[in-house]
C-alpha cells in the first residue's frame, strides 16, 4: 500500500507524475499547506522538513521529492537506466533539477511574484539564471530525444518546473528543443493525470487570467515570506 502527502506544486507533481507513469496503485491525501498541514505533528513523524510531497510505502516513510522518485523508479525497475553507467546519467539530470532549476525557479517565483516588494535585481539575478539553466537544457536535448537519452524519471522532474516557466517570469523563446521536449511530455497520458494530483493548478490560475493569478500569488505570499500558514 502507497500513500501520497502532497499539494499542488512542481515537487508535488513529481511524485505523482512518476507514481502514475510506473503504474502503482496509491492513495492520496492532500496537504493544506494554508492551514499548515504540513507542520503538524503527525505529519512531521513522516517528513520532519515539513514540506510536500512524502510518501509512505507499507509504512516506511520517504520525503523529499527526488528521494521519492528514485525509490519508486529502483522499487519498478523503470525510467532509470538498466547500468549503473544510464543510471548515473538520469542521476546527473535529476540532481541538476534538484540543485539548479528547482531552486532558481522557486527564488525567481518568490521575488517576481510572492515578494511585496519589486527588488529588480533579485528578480534579475534569479530569472537570469534560470535561463541560463534553461539553455543547459535546450544544448543536451539539441543531442538527445530525452536529457539522459531514453525518457527517465529526470525528464519528469526537469519538465514539471520548467513547464511553470511563466509563473516564474521566465522565457523559453529561442529555445526549440527544449519547447519540443516540453509538448513530447505533456503528451504522455500519465503525466496528464499526474499534474492532476490533488488538483489541477490550470483551473485556477489561467494564462488569460491575470486576477486568477494575483488571488493565488497573494495567498501563496503570506506562507512563502512569513513562512507560517495563511
Amino acid at each position: 500500500m502507497m500513500k501520497l502527502y502532497t499539494a499542488a506544486t512542481p515537487n508535488g507533481y513529481k511524485a505523482s507524475v512518476a507514481l502514475e507513469e510506473m503504474g502503482f496503485d496509491y492513495d492520496v491525501e492532500k496537504i493544506d499547506l494554508t492551514g499548515g498541514a504540513q507542520k503538524q505533528e503527525w505529519f512531521l513523524e513522516i517528513n520532519p522538513n515539513g514540506r510536500i510531497p512524502a510518501l509512505v510505502h507499507d509504512d516506511f516513510p520517504i520525503f523529499e521529492s527526488g528521494a521519492i522518485m528514485l525509490y519508486l523508479a529502483r522499487l519498478s525497475g523503470k525510467f532509470y537506466g538498466a547500468d549503473p553507467k544510464s543510471q548515473s546519467r538520469v542521476e546527473q539530470w535529476l540532481m541538476f533539477q534538484m540543485g539548479g532549476i528547482g531552486p532558481m525557479m522557486g527564488q525567481a517565483n518568490v521575488f517576481y511574484r510572492y515578494f511585496p516588494e519589486k527588488i529588480q535585481p533579485a528578480i534579475d539575478r534569479y530569472q537570469n539564471e534560470g535561463r541560463r539553466l534553461f539553455e543547459v537544457l535546450e544544448r543536451q536535448l539539441s543531442r538527445t530525444e530525452y536529457l539522459a537519452g531514453d525518457y527517465s524519471i529526470a525528464d519528469m522532474a526537469n519538465w514539471c518546473w520548467v513547464r511553470t516557466h511563466k509563473w516564474s517570469g521566465i522565457s523559453i523563446d529561442g529555445l526549440p528543443n527544449l519547447q519540443r521536449w516540453l509538448e513530447a511530455i505533456m503528451a504522455r497520458p500519465a503525466v496528464q493525470k499526474g499534474i492532476t494530483v490533488p488538483e489541477d493548478m490550470r483551473a485556477r490560475i489561467r494564462d488569460d487570467d491575470e486576477d486568477s493569478a494575483k488571488k493565488f500569488a497573494e495567498q501563496a505570499r503570506k506562507i512563502v515570506v512569513t513562512g507560517k500558514p495563511a
